[in-house]
């Protein structure tokens, strides 16, 4: 599972110009399910995502995860993370999960992110997207819990 996280001061995402998630500072994040994925990279994935230190304490050290930083997060479907660009001009898709298993592990990634997170919204999976945020750094990170890896806690 990949999360593509970047500190935000606001974020939104709307669907048919329909506001459906929106979060002031805090972590926007896309978020691809690959084939392999299960409810491990779920799991592992939501605590990365709310205990990645990337906001700032009193000394300018970025050493605060979300939730001390009293931020949101805005979690938005983007299977094309999963992309092989390794040859040619147009990338592959084949690393992505099937849609059905795509939207129940994004599902249980919310539910569980929810677990920890008090302020927690969303895209809408398989939905044509349009996300805007305001990038803070920049900072900008990718995560991955590879699928069918044995994970560390």
């Amino acid at each position: 599972m990949i999360g593509l996280l970047q500190r935000v001061s606001e974020a939104k995402v709307a669907v048919e110009d329909e506001v459906i998630g929106t979060i002031g500072p805090g972590l926007m994040v896309l978020v691809a399910v690959e084939r392999g994925d299960g409810l491990a990279q779920a799991q592992r994935l939501a605590e990365r995502l709310v205990s990645y230190r990337v906001f700032e304490d009193t000394a300018g050290k970025m050493n605060l995860d979300v939730r001390e930083a009293n931020g949101g997060l805005l979690l938005v479907p983007q299977f094309t993370l999963a992309a092989d660009t390794r040859k040619g001009n147009r990338p592959s898709f084949s690393g992505a999960a099937e849609p059905a298993l795509g939207r129940e592990l994004f599902d249980l990634l919310i539910h569980e992110v929810a677990q920890r997170c008090p302020r927690v919204a969303t895209g809408r999976f398989g939905a044509t997207m349009t996300v805007s945020l305001v990038n803070e750094g920049p900072v900008t990170i990718w995560l991955q819990v590879p699928p069918n890896a044995a994970l560390q806690q």
